[in-house]
């Protein structure tokens, strides 16, 4: 089973997570591609995740200060541009059409599951360096492009969110991402397949695939 390319070390941290196939292949996402998920759960995901971007765009916002050169710098930024100003952007247009205003998103309440994840990433950042961040990182921004390009001209009525994941504006990011992601681990570890941190860096991206799968199991929990 094979996604996008976005680059070697995503990849090799792909191809060696045992949780992958029940992150981007979970029930909560097919019944996006076939339209079938109900649209309770589907509501219940949105504002949860509205609420994990707004502690995810901290979490690259934290990236930026742990960055050590100006590409890595201009990619963080530019993902916080993405999370802020787009992809959050789709969650207030859907709410907003079920009543939800942007302040009632801003100020609900997390889910255990949500708490997990965003204090995890945050965590890395803070326990780590720029690496560890990325490891914690990729699964959530790699993920949903692999997600967007599979289920990518689907139709339904969750098409709209199927297209932003798909559209080339985001998967840009996922590249874009994926190449700094590259650049960095060569700029610090050289050759990571030989490092005394494949271990750990693997494990954190291990995790927080774990923590994607729960988020899903989630979002479920509204139908």
């Amino acid at each position: 089973m094979s996604g996008p390319d976005y680059g070697a070390t995503f990849g090799a941290w792909r191809a060696a997570c045992p949780h992958w196939a029940a992150y981007t292949r979970h029930a909560f996402v097919e019944g996006l591609k076939d339209g079938t998920l109900p649209r309770a759960a589907f509501l219940h995901y949105l504002v949860q995740d509205y609420v994990f971007l707004v502690h995810f765009s901290r979490a690259w916002s934290l990236a930026v200060v742990k960055s050590e050169t100006l590409d890595e710098m201009k990619v963080c930024a530019g993902t916080v541009d993405a999370l802020v100003n787009h992809e959050m952007a789709l969650h207030v247009e859907t709410c907003a059409g079920e009543g939800l205003t942007e302040d009632q998103l801003f100020g609900a309440v997390e889910e255990v599951e949500n708490l997990a994840y965003t204090r995890f990433v945050m965590d890395a950042g803070v326990q780590g360096d720029f690496l560890d961040m990325m490891a914690a990182l990729a699964p959530c921004v790699m993920g949903y492009g692999e997600i967007g390009a599979r289920l990518a001209g689907s139709g339904g009525p969750y098409s709209a969110w199927i297209e932003t994941y798909a559209g080339e504006e985001y998967q840009d990011v996922c590249r874009a991402v994926g190449v700094m992601i590259d650049t960095s681990v060569a700029r610090r570890v050289g050759d990571l397949g030989v490092s005394p941190r494949v271990v750990a860096l693997q494990s954190r991206f291990d995790m927080a695939t774990r923590l994607e799968v729960g988020f899903w199991d989630m979002g479920m929990r509204g139908a």
